[in-house]
């Protein structure tokens, strides 16, 4: 048996298949894809298939950077792969 935290990324990804592509959408997917320290210090929107981060300061800016091939991971999974193409992390 796999232990519940598994199933989630799953869960959430099922629940939003069917939901229309909106700003709304795109925040709940960062929150949940980012966690609650991260979100709060950026600002995310799509343009096109770019998810565009603006980042507060520069120390997270680099966490971001660091991070950003798991997070669109995360995002792809939970938006759909067509959504999201990349990220582009815009600094201060």
């Amino acid at each position: 048996m796999r232990p519940l935290i598994h199933a989630v990324p799953g869960a959430l990804a099922e629940l939003l298949r069917d939901v229309p592509l909106s700003a709304g959408k795109v925040d709940f997917a960062w929150r949940a894809a980012v966690g609650s320290s991260i979100e709060r210090v950026t600002s995310v929107r799509l343009e096109g298939r770019v998810l565009i981060v603006d980042v507060a300061d520069q120390a997270w800016a680099g966490e971001l950077d660091r991070a950003s091939n798991t997070i669109l991971r995360r995002v792809k999974m939970l938006l759909g792969p067509p959504a999201v193409e990349r990220l582009l992390i815009r600094k201060p």
